[in-house]
């Protein structure tokens, strides 16, 4: 199955894009309910280049009384139309034979963090990192449950893609970054992303820890530039902040799935997730339960030095029935010579699924490169 991704304006003022995607040979597209503030850069739009997205936001319509009572509510489109800017672009979509998958940003929601700085992450300084609602708060997790609700209901789809499904970290923030500076290497980003909110602190309790021991943990893990996660803590200190965190990012995701099967019991649910403990953002950590009640699990390939790895941890977890996909960025790295082998070694780790990145920002070039890897990976289907 080829699944390509793109936003709901990349089809708003351009009739040809439907059809652009279709002829590539997606399968389907999965498409932005709702996603956080960007800026984009539409190389074939027939009348702009540029899109400015000011907030995150739901594209589809909100009903009023099924957020009655909460205290997080989507925020609104900035743009005209933007309410129904997915039922838009997911006609015109069908229109040409392409099925229709809801991508839901789940956790990282700009506006709803600053204006909730009590439900966001914080790391171990007391940082809020306000583009982060933090799992760990009842919240946050009912309105994550309703958001994946109300987009089913919305939009009739019959499949869903769930990103950012878990806790988010320090990478991905959606603001003008300027932390390169400091040299921080992924261990330090790691002990960067781990959150110290108040809901955490009770969750770290739960599991006999003090908030303010891993505060301290992470602290000097940073000053002293420690090699590893576990050189920041004692053995039995590491082992319950890993445990407590895949436990907030599992209650997270039990309680989406949860909504789902209860309501929409034949939507069908793909999740980007990764084995990697402690793992947040766009590909949270996972576990075997989420595994196995999920369709598909989509393992993050976007670098292709550690691609393999990914792909292989999850391949060895996945559930018998349980599909694995393959999350590609084509804008680099896949030249003509690395197409055919590389995708023939991913099919044989165990890919089932292409989901290729990024049918609106891509130009001429770049969906060339897509065609010619869903050409690699039709030419290999049902060989592994």
């Amino acid at each position: 199955m080829i699944v390509g991704y793109a936003y709901p304006w990349d089809f708003e003022g351009d009739p040809a894009a439907a059809t652009r995607a279709a002829e590539l040979g997606c399968d389907a597209v999965a498409l932005a309910a709702t996603y956080h503030s960007s800026r984009t850069l539409s190389p074939l739009h027939p009348t702009r280049r540029v899109f400015e997205v000011s907030t995150s936001a739901a594209y589809v319509p909100l009903r009023p009384e099924a957020w009655r009572g909460h205290r997080l509510v989507p925020s609104r489109p900035s743009w005209p139309g933007g309410e129904t800017a997915f039922t838009t672009a997911a006609h015109d979509l069908r229109e040409v034979g392409l099925d229709v998958a809801a991508w839901i940003v789940v956790t990282h929601h700009d506006e709803l963090g600053l204006a909730n700085p009590d439900l966001v992450v914080r790391n171990a300084y007391g940082d809020p990192y306000s583009y982060a609602l933090c799992p760990s708060s009842p919240e946050v997790r009912e309105y994550a449950c309703t958001l994946v609700d109300e987009v089913v209901a919305a939009s009739g789809v019959d499949r869903v893609v769930l990103e950012a499904c878990g806790p988010m970290g320090f990478a991905h923030s959606g603001v003008h970054d300027k932390v390169e500076y400091a040299g921080y290497d992924a261990v330090a980003r790691d002990l960067l992303s781990i959150c110290c909110c108040a809901s955490c602190a009770r969750a770290f309790a739960a599991n006999g820890l003090d908030v303010d021991d891993v505060a301290h943990g992470i602290r000097r893990g940073l000053r002293d530039a420690v090699g590893s996660f576990d050189e920041a803590f004692d053995a039995a200190t590491a082992r319950a902040v890993r445990t407590t965190r895949a436990e907030i990012g599992a209650s997270l995701q039990r309680a989406v799935l949860d909504g789902l099967d209860a309501a929409y019991p034949e939507v069908a649910v793909t999740i980007h997730g990764s084995l990697t403990p402690g793992a947040t953002g766009s590909f949270p950590e996972v576990g075997g339960e989420v595994l196995a009640r999920v369709a598909t699990v989509v393992a993050n390939a976007w670098d292709a030095a550690s691609a393999p790895e990914e792909i292989a941890e999850l391949a060895g977890a996945t559930a018998e029935g349980t599909r694995l996909g393959a999350y590609l960025r084509l804008d680099r790295g896949w030249d003509e010579p690395v197409i055919e082998p590389r995708v023939a070694q991913y099919r044989r780790a165990g890919v089932d699924e292409w989901h290729l990145y990024h049918l609106g920002l891509l130009g001429a070039r770049g969906l060339a490169t897509m065609h010619r890897v869903i050409e690699a990976a039709r030419a290999g289907e049902g060989s592994r």
